[in-house]
């Protein structure tokens, strides 16, 4: 059996959730696919997927594996499309991740209005509050929120963003003022799980050079921005986010930004594909089509979270 066909029935099985869906996808047997799945794991020598009646899983192998074949398919059709010298024209399919917030808010209709100028591309879109490595995993582009540090990504700057503390005009009215970072002692705190919950960080006072780190008590913690900012905006306490998820409600007043003259300076925002991806048509035009948008977008959302 052909070891680049078990891999494709492999990924497809993966990317509709069963082995018979993968089948209908394809045009094959329910049996053809088990038999491509059993060739790859009898060359690798371990079970890949872990099979129900209803649902497939990987196995801790085939976690790896699977993001082996992803790239190795990726970078066939890659090789193909360019030796056809198809670079006008772009098609296939367009591997991107972004963070949670920014993938849905963001980059989502973006992407949307390029896949209607661009009938033969489709996408997947992966939204994670982690970094993903791009090449391990058959990653396209991706949206990152922090200093580029791997040489072997070409990035394409689109904004910056701030950390900023806010709260909603109601409970400072209530509160005693927030004038200096150790004021927070005094008040009721809504922590995001990964701005931290034990203390913030500020930015380093007059004469250091080291961050100050400021003990936090909060009453209320969680892991989604969206109910952050919702209890941050019917007063529950002050908040930690990023400027462009707080924007709106900055703009509309329902928020206040605190604490500027004692925040970090910016994180830069961009767009990152593996180096040597731009040359595929697919990347070439969906880099083209989303940065100059992304540029205009965090330029307006930095505007309204000035505070």
């Amino acid at each position: 059996m052909d070891r680049i066909d078990a891999m494709t029935v492999f990924v497809a099985a993966l990317d509709e959730g069963s082995l018979a869906a993968a089948g209908r996808k394809l045009g094959r047997s329910p049996a053809a696919v088990s038999r491509a799945l059993a060739f790859l794991e009898g060359r690798v020598g371990v079970p890949l997927l872990h099979r129900t009646t209803r649902s497939i899983r990987l196995s801790e192998m085939g976690e790896r594996y699977a993001a082996t074949c992803r790239r190795v398919l990726s970078d066939l059709q890659e090789a193909e499309v360019l030796a056809a010298g198809e670079r006008s024209a772009p098609r296939g399919t367009l591997c991107l991740s972004a963070p949670v917030c920014s993938g849905e808010k963001l980059l989502r209709p973006i992407l949307d209005a390029f896949l209607d100028a661009y009938p033969t591309v489709s996408a997947r879109l992966h939204l994670f509050d982690r970094p993903m490595n791009l090449i391990d995993e058959g990653i396209d582009a991706a949206l990152r929120i922090a200093q580029l540090a791997d040489s072997s990504m070409v990035g394409l700057r689109v904004g910056d963003v701030r950390r900023v503390h806010v709260a909603a005009p109601s409970y400072l009215a209530r509160h005693p003022r927030i004038e200096q970072p150790d004021d927070l002692a005094k008040h009721q705190v809504i922590a995001m799980t990964h701005f931290g919950i034990d203390s913030w960080s500020f930015a380093p006072a007059e004469g250091s050079s080291v961050p100050r780190a400021v003990r936090i008590t909060p009453r209320f913690i969680v892991n989604s921005v969206s109910a952050a900012l919702a209890s941050a905006a019917e007063g529950r306490g002050v908040t930690r986010l990023m400027s462009y998820q707080v924007a709106e409600h900055v703009r509309d007043g329902r928020l206040r930004v605190l604490l500027q003259s004692h925040e970090h300076p910016p994180l830069p925002v961009h767009v990152i594909t593996p180096e040597g991806r731009l040359a595929v048509p697919k990347v070439r035009a969906f880099v083209d089509f989303v940065v100059p948008r992304l540029r205009v977008q965090f330029a307006k959302l930095a505007a309204d979270a000035a505070g």
